[in-house]
């Protein structure tokens, strides 16, 4: 039997600065995605349970595309599975806006496809589990 809160889902989008570039190219580090599938995560916990939540583990994290300084970031959390403490999370980020220097200093676009850069599975233990 599955959990009427399966499905739930919570997304978040945030500029990424240039002071976070961290490598040439103004490539971000990948951990700086997973703190934002934490940020998701917690808003997730504290909808399904009234808790945030603490991060046990992922079991699946694929960096598809690189993420860049000057995007915009789209991260999505989705509870895939509900069990008596714990909370199995789908995440996935999507690039939905990309800085475009070769045009201008501050140029940018809406992309009109987003690119997918991280997908992720992880699990969440909430202490107070709501129902």
């Amino acid at each position: 039997m599955s959990d009427p809160r399966e499905g739930l889902t919570v997304t978040h989008r945030r500029y990424i600065p240039y002071s976070h570039a961290h490598y040439a190219g103004d490539l971000v580090d990948g951990a700086y995605v997973l703190g934002l599938f934490g940020d998701v995560a917690t808003e997730l916990c504290i909808r399904t349970d009234g808790d945030e939540g603490l991060f046990a583990s992922y079991s699946d994290v694929q960096f598809r595309a690189p993420v860049r300084a000057g995007d915009v970031l789209e991260t999505t959390a989705v509870l895939a599975r509900a069990g008596t403490r714990s909370r199995v999370m789908d995440f996935q980020a999507r690039v939905v806006c990309r800085g475009r220097p070769d045009k201008g200093e501050s140029a940018a676009e809406a992309l009109p496809e987003p690119i997918v850069a991280v997908t992720a599975t992880g699990t969440v233990v909430v202490s107070a589990p709501g129902g």
